[in-house]
């Protein structure tokens, strides 16, 4: 790092991503904010600058070897930090450590006999709360919320007639169970129970979500608020607002070797409902005394759209799925952030990380979402150009992704 480079950060003042540090910090102290960067995104520690942004510089002796100790000691798992240190004067120099992303979340202060997990909250690093932790876990790798238990729940929140016919036609399963004890087994091995750690078997997030009755009696974020408008924004008049509940997949049965929808799962609740508020009939009769009917946006695209937010949606955040409706877009938020390290650049370009893959495996079991996992790439984008003329926009956003569908060019702010 170079002097003009630093002395721009230090202007800047401390933030997310930056920390300021006197020479006589403690141990803990220096570990807790590498901790809380690590946990987010990564930054910089800045050792020698008061909080006011006055180069104090440093005066410890062996100041590097200190540094590395702390990570050695008190950091867990260990990171690697990049160490510099950038001369001011004569008297005066600052020591750098610059953190990448961790990638192996959460990283814990190790202190007094405990581990505690911080994280960064604007320019202060504070303890992480038990919903806090859970992402942290999940984003490390080390846990799949779709597998936590449901409290309240039983076998018979779940509807076994399209369990059934999941295990009998869909995966071709040879033994489908036929008692609630074979059919609490198989749902464990499945993930799609668990135990709560208190000797209930309950359901887990993924099978309540996919074959539950009523999933949202047990776990509110388990809807799609579905909502249009008359105007660009939410001040105007709705003319739609609810929400829809139930399993994300349909109940079928086999007639004359195909497939036949009996009862809607979400996804074909959502197509019903949106459908009305994405078209208009025409003007005009044809010759055969129809009305045509105009599409807004292409329905293989909203489609693909809404099933990547139930398919990748953080399970930990008690909001529901939007779908807005306005009068130049169609507005998809699905609440988290991207997981893992996936970015809108590494979407567009046809990478895949999903976030609750056993969610997504039973999605692609029945067809609802492409067998590549390309469906942003492969459908959302070239529907889009062909039908309207523009790219969707896609924006990531620290709590939630959201995807743009413009039904035209026109600015989505206007």
């Amino acid at each position: 790092m170079r002097k003009t480079e630093l002395l721009e950060i230090i202007c800047n003042g401390e933030n997310s991503g930056v920390e300021f540090k006197r020479d006589d910090i403690r141990p803990e102290q220096l570990a807790k904010e590498i901790v809380a960067l690590a946990n987010l995104k990564g930054g910089y520690i800045l050792i020698g600058v008061e909080d006011n942004g006055t180069i104090s510089g440093i005066k410890r002796p062996d100041i590097q070897e200190w540094v590395l100790n702390v990570f050695r000691d008190k950091v867990h798992p260990h990171i690697i930090p990049f160490y510099e240190e950038i001369r001011f004067d004569e008297e005066r120099k600052v020591a750098v450590v610059t953190l990448s992303p961790g990638i192996a979340k959460p990283y814990v202060l190790r202190h007094n006999g405990r581990e505690d997990v911080y994280i960064r909250m604007g320019d202060r690093s504070e303890l992480a709360s038990r919903e806090q932790q859970v992402r942290l876990f999940e984003s490390g790798g080390m846990l799949h919320v779709e597998t936590l238990p449901v409290a309240g729940t039983t076998i018979d929140s779940l509807d076994l007639d399209r369990l059934n016919f999941y295990l009998a036609s869909i995966i071709e399963d040879p033994e489908v169970p036929t008692n609630q004890e074979q059919w609490i087994e198989r749902l464990l091995g499945l993930g799609l129970m668990s135990e709560d750690g208190l000797g209930n078997t309950v359901c887990s997030i993924a099978g309540l979500v996919c074959f539950g009755i009523r999933p949202r009696r047990y776990l509110p974020q388990a809807g799609l608020r579905v909502m249009a408008f008359t105007g660009g924004d939410k001040e105007y008049q709705a003319r739609l607002d609810t929400v829809l509940d139930g399993p994300l997949v349909g109940r079928w049965r086999m007639v004359n070797k195909h497939r036949e929808l009996v009862d809607r799962g979400m996804i074909e609740q959502f197509a019903a409902t949106i459908h009305p508020f994405i078209s208009c009939e025409d003007d005009d009769i044809d010759e055969n005394m129809r009305r045509g009917k105009e599409i807004f946006y292409p329905v293989q695209a909203v489609r693909e759209t809404v099933v990547n937010a139930l398919a990748h949606r953080d399970w930990s955040r008690s909001v529901d799925i939007e779908v807005s409706g306005y009068a130049n877009r169609l507005e998809v938020i699905s609440p988290g952030s991207l997981q893992n390290s996936m970015t809108i650049t590494k979407m567009i370009a046809g990478q895949r990380s999903p976030r609750n893959p056993l969610i997504m495996e039973i999605l692609r079991d029945y067809g609802y979402v492409d067998a590549r996992g390309m469906g942003v790439r492969t459908k959302v984008i070239p529907l889009m150009r062909q039908h309207n003329g523009v790219e969707p926009i896609f924006e990531a956003h620290e709590d939630y992704l959201k995807t743009i569908l413009l039904r035209g060019t026109a600015d989505p702010e206007s």
